[in-house]
Formats: C-alpha cells, sequence, structure tokens
C-alpha cells in the first residue's frame, strides 16, 4: 500500500489499533507553537535537509500518520516517504485546521 488520505474519524481509529503508528507533524515550528497531536514527531516540510536526514533514519516497516494545517504538505509528506520506500503512509485530510481531537497547546 501507498499513501493514502484518510478522514479524522478514519485517523483515530486506526490510529487507536495500530501498534506500528507514528504520528508526524511537517508544520513550522510557529505552526506546532499554537497546538498539536498528542505524541507526534515535529519534522517541517520546509527544512527539505533536516526532514530528509530524519526521514532517513525511520524505520519503513512502521505506518506514518502525518499532518499539517490544511493537508497539502502532509500529501507532499506522504509521497516522499513512499519514494524513500515506505508503504503505509497516511495523509489526515483537512489537516489541523479541522482536526477535533485531542490537542495540545
Amino acid at each position: 500500500m501507498k499513501m493514502a488520505d484518510i478522514s479524522q474519524s478514519q485517523w483515530q481509529e486506526q490510529l487507536a489499533n495500530d501498534v506500528n503508528a507514528v504520528i508526524i507533524d511537517v508544520r513550522t515550528k510557529a505552526e506546532v507553537n499554537e497546538g498539536y497531536i498528542p505524541n507526534m514527531i515535529h519534522l517541517d516540510i520546509f527544512n527539505p535537509g533536516p526532514f530528509m536526514e530524519a526521514a532517513k533514519k525511520m524505520d519503513p516497516s512502521k505506518s506514518y500518520y502525518i499532518y499539517c494545517r490544511s493537508g497539502a504538505r502532509s500529501g507532499q509528506a506522504c509521497a516522499i516517504l513512499n519514494s524513500l520506500g515506505f508503504e503505509n503512509t497516511y495523509n489526515l485530510v483537512g489537516g489541523f485546521m479541522e482536526w477535533t481531537g485531542k490537542k495540545t497547546k
């Protein structure tokens, strides 16, 4: 499987049942400071060098749940990870802007 666009309800349901889940926030530091989904790893996609360095060290057998503000950058991040051989990447449709689940401020 490659990237899948998933809704908030699918995201929350899958996350609850996925022992290999890793949450990645690809927004900027300023955006993260406004709030984020708990237990995420912050990898700013606008900093491509560090983003790629971190991506190459990640375990491709895990499932990556990726979000940004609206869903566009996280879609790009999923595509990048897929190109590096990652099989399971999930893009949160609507991103953090539409997120109604748990948040950390």
